[in-house]
């Protein structure tokens, strides 16, 4: 399944991808945005790990993100359970020589459109560290809304910092 916005797709990864995700993923500047289950340096083998676990995704929730034909980045969901099961968290990440060009606000407007009228959720959330303004820019454009600031709830290169939480609901 591919969701489209003139240059930009949002695809399944696939095996092939692997060399050029481990590229784009294996930077510092990255990998200070993302959570520390993510490797650093971030190897071919770690993308082929994390490949084979999206493949095996159903419904498909993570998707490569294309601009102008080449892999860019990722984005995905992380779909709640129980009493949440109507809701997913959103994650993203774009390589550095493509930020600023507007791919992660157009790629998260096409999984939320996904999420809501495809997977049937009504709620995405997600929680961006202080620190990262271009990243709270992107959900507020994409129509995210701040629900409040998590006063010093994380931990990233031994720094505690605030967490800002976003959402946006379907209408």
């Amino acid at each position: 399944m591919n969701l489209k916005d003139n240059d930009i797709i949002l695809r399944p990864l696939i095996k092939d991808d692997s060399r050029r995700l481990s590229e784009l993923c294996n930077n510092k500047k990255i990998w200070d945005n993302l959570r520390d289950f993510i490797p650093f340096p971030y190897t071919e083998n770690d993308a082929l790990n994390f490949i084979e676990m999206c493949q095996s995704e159903e419904p498909q929730v993570t998707f490569g993100i294309e601009y102008k034909n080449e892999l860019v980045g990722v984005i995905g969901l992380i779909p709640q359970k129980d009493i949440y099961r109507l809701s997913a968290e959103i994650g993203y990440w774009i390589g550095e020589d493509y930020w600023n060009k507007g791919i992660a606000t157009r790629s998260t407007s096409l999984i939320v459109d996904y999420a809501f009228n495809k997977l049937g959720l009504i709620r995405l959330f997600t929680g961006v560290f202080d620190f990262n303004t271009a990243s709270q820019r992107v959900l507020e454009k994409a129509g995210f809304k701040q629900e409040g600031i998590f006063k010093k709830s994380v931990i990233k290169n031994d720094i505690i910092h605030d967490e800002y939480r976003y959402a946006i609901t379907k209408n």
